[in-house]
């Protein structure tokens, strides 16, 4: 299967705390609380103090972990969440039902077809989203410092909480139209309402701007609404939507048309004009 680089953003749970600007470089770890010394945790700070610094081979353990649990989550959000954001699918599903009474006159099966539906429903979501997590597991997420660490105008940063690794972030910059586009965000469930989403989220920025881009972007198939206004808690706009995204992975099949859809949301921030 030929996977090309995966376009999906994990969904996060934020409270959207204000915060001052991120101090540092792109060199520096970042802290929300005291400055910190750069290269090294501090030591001295409060426990509930969340510390970003740059990525370490060995992060490679927790980091997957934490992509892993954030993808898998997308299965029933996706299956069932995702439904009301699809009047379209509503309509061919309600046909569906009705036509089932129609043809066999039963009222027991005329009640299980809208079990059956949201059951296959759920198959084809867990088909294609492990799929795509298989893609990104063979590329980027394969080998970080080779594809983040290396590159000029790329970089990958963890989320440190009382000596864990709890959330993560990627940026990849875009020569040919001077942006940055913000990849691969996810939190630890145990430590989400924290605000670690929104301190990865303005690393990010912090690093487009010393580095001179013009914006950053991202594209994000969240189902929940935490994660849009995430975006937009951090000045994103968003450009576009598709109702139609096709996720690395997917074979289109009819059937798979039917029973998995979703919606691909770009957003912007523009940092300074070109």
């Amino acid at each position: 299967m030929h996977c090309s680089s995966p376009k999906m953003v994990c969904e996060t749970k934020i409270v959207a705390d204000e915060h001052d600007a991120i101090p540092g470089t792109k060199k520096e770890p970042m802290m929300w609380g005291s400055p910190a010394a750069p290269g090294a945790e501090p030591k001295d700070v409060r426990r509930d103090a969340v510390f970003i610094r740059e990525f370490e081979r060995g992060d490679q353990e927790e980091v997957l972990r934490i992509f892993h649990e954030g993808i898998m989550e997308r299965i029933p959000n996706t299956a069932f969440r995702g439904i009301w954001q699809q009047p379209r699918t509503q309509f061919i599903y309600a046909f569906l039902t009705v036509m089932c009474f129609y043809m066999t006159k039963s009222v027991t099966l005329t009640c299980c077809a809208p079990l059956i539906l949201m059951g296959t429903r759920y198959y084809y979501s867990r088909k294609v989203i492990q799929s795509y997590l298989e893609c990104a597991l063979h590329t980027d997420m394969a080998d970080i410092e080779a594809y983040y660490m290396k590159p000029t105008g790329s970089c990958f940063w963890v989320a440190v909480l009382d000596g864990c690794v709890v959330g993560i972030v990627a940026a990849q910059g875009q020569e040919d139209d001077n942006t940055v586009e913000l990849r691969r965000m996810s939190v630890d469930s145990r430590y989400r309402g924290k605000g670690i989403a929104k301190a990865l989220g303005r690393r990010v920025l912090e690093y487009a701007m010393r580095n001179n881009y013009a914006a950053v972007v991202l594209g994000t198939t969240a189902v929940k609404l935490a994660a849009h206004k995430l975006y937009e808690s951090l000045g994103f706009c968003r450009t576009s939507q598709s109702e139609d995204y096709r996720l690395p992975g997917m074979s289109r099949s009819p059937l798979e048309r039917l029973f998995f859809q979703i919606r691909h949301s770009r957003y912007r921030l523009q940092l300074r004009e070109e």
